[in-house]
């Protein structure tokens, strides 16, 4: 009966253990849990928001007009920033008039919380980096600025995919 409970408290210990190191590499690799800080994306997303990202996915592929991504900001990498990815490699990105311009074409922003101030020169983004905006274009620290610039692909952390606080605004991302 005593080597029977020994079996069972060793095969529990296995148990926790397993699922130990698996919780740990799923967060490692597969996707993260982010607190949003700050309202440069609002009103998309609001400072104390919980996010799960979703790192895995950049892995295989690249980051695509209007994905939501975390990466560390070139500027400061122990930082990280979370915002919209407005233009990819080869794309040219111009602001006028409080309008983006990608390609030439004016994007329809029915995310972001007013028109945008200021103007951006035509730029093309350089390969291998994005351009990433804030949805809250005139309180955004953002590509536009120097000390973010355009985010090389590595920086890249991951792409937000669910809300998951507050609970009643629950929320999966494209």
């Amino acid at each position: 009966m005593e080597e029977v409970k020994n079996n069972e408290w060793i095969e529990w210990l296995q148990t926790i253990v397993t699922a130990l190191i698996l919780a740990f590499l799923m967060r490692m690799f597969v996707f993260d849990v982010v607190l949003v800080e700050g309202s440069s994306m609002h009103p998309t997303l609001e400072s104390g928001d919980r996010l799960i990202v979703f790192k895995l996915g950049y892995k295989f592929g690249h980051p695509d007009h209007g994905d939501i991504v975390v990466f560390k900001n070139p500027d400061t990498p122990g930082i990280n920033y979370i915002k919209r990815v407005i233009g990819i490699e080869g794309d040219t990105v111009e602001i006028k008039d409080g309008k983006v311009y990608v390609n030439g074409k004016e994007l329809v922003e029915p995310y972001i919380a007013e028109p945008t101030l200021g103007e951006y020169p035509k730029t093309v983004v350089p390969e291998g980096t994005i351009f990433v905006m804030g949805d809250n274009r005139n309180f955004s620290r953002d590509s536009r600025n120097s000390h973010v610039g355009f985010i090389p692909l590595q920086n890249v952390i991951g792409k937000a995919k669910i809300r998951i606080w507050p609970v009643w605004d629950v929320t999966i991302f494209k």
